[in-house]
């Protein structure tokens, strides 16, 4: 899977468990997965500051949540700006993991 979109392109490197986004061939940011049979983990999201302000953040979040959209998974957004992002487009929301155990006194 692969976004280019502008000049950031986004694509998953499943050996390092984590969405890339190179500008001009550099790493500008990534967002680290862990994968299960149905579940999806997403602990950290991390965009160099030199990149910073050019949409990088939410172009490896729209990836990432896309892949698991595809990929039959529900989505638990550990990291804090994947989980933000999931709550400013509604339209993701139904990825969302939601723990449907019951604890009884």
């Amino acid at each position: 899977m692969t976004d280019n979109t502008g000049d950031v392109v986004i694509s998953d490197a499943p050996e390092r468990n984590r969405f890339e986004a190179h500008i001009d061939g550099a790493l500008a940011g990534f967002a680290e997965y862990m994968r299960g049979p149905e579940l999806v983990v997403y602990p950290h999201t991390e965009v160099g500051g030199a990149y910073e302000g050019r949409g990088v953040g939410g172009k490896l979040a729209r990836a990432a949540l896309d892949d698991a959209r595809t990929r039959g998974l529900r989505v638990l957004a550990t990291c804090p700006f994947i989980a933000a992002w999931m709550r400013r487009n509604p339209g993701y929301a139904e990825l969302a993991y939601q723990s449907r155990s019951h604890v009884s006194d």
